[in-house]
């Protein structure tokens, strides 16, 4: 079973250039911990997720610097650069050791230098569960 028979397509970005406010807000709006960050042509700089706001919150002491952590501050300021990445033809079972061997909840697929999808670890269990696997 290929990555792309099992990954989701409906995949929310966030862009670089968005704040940390307009991350938290879209994350709220899919339920989910983590969103790719992409430049305009579609890639993958890197990925915001809510340890890296949680971090970024901790790291404030000021009222002020933690408004503007929310209101003005960059996504590009707190994101993890170089998601992990997966093309859409990678066997699953590749796909569930690369998260096991990086520790991480999701690959994005990437196609073409193009964030396509995304797969991850509840995708897999999923699919086990079920015996699709």
């Amino acid at each position: 079973m290929q990555v792309r028979d099992v990954m989701r397509t409906d995949l929310k970005t966030v862009d670089v250039d968005a704040t940390v406010g307009d991350a938290i807000t879209a994350l709220a709006d899919v339920h989910v911990s983590a969103l790719p960050v992409t430049d305009a042509r579609g890639r993958a700089l890197g990925v915001v997720s809510t340890t890296d706001i949680l971090c970024a919150l901790a790291e404030t002491t000021e009222p002020g610097e933690r408004e503007r952590l929310f209101a003005d501050a960059p996504v590009r300021e707190i994101m993890t650069p170089r998601p992990h990445v997966i093309e859409p033809d990678a066997d699953v079972l590749d796909a569930a050791r690369q998260m096991l061997q990086r520790e991480v909840h999701r690959l994005f697929v990437e196609e073409q230098g193009r964030i396509v999808g995304v797969i991850s670890q509840t995708d897999i269990v999923a699919v086990v569960a079920t015996a699709k696997l």
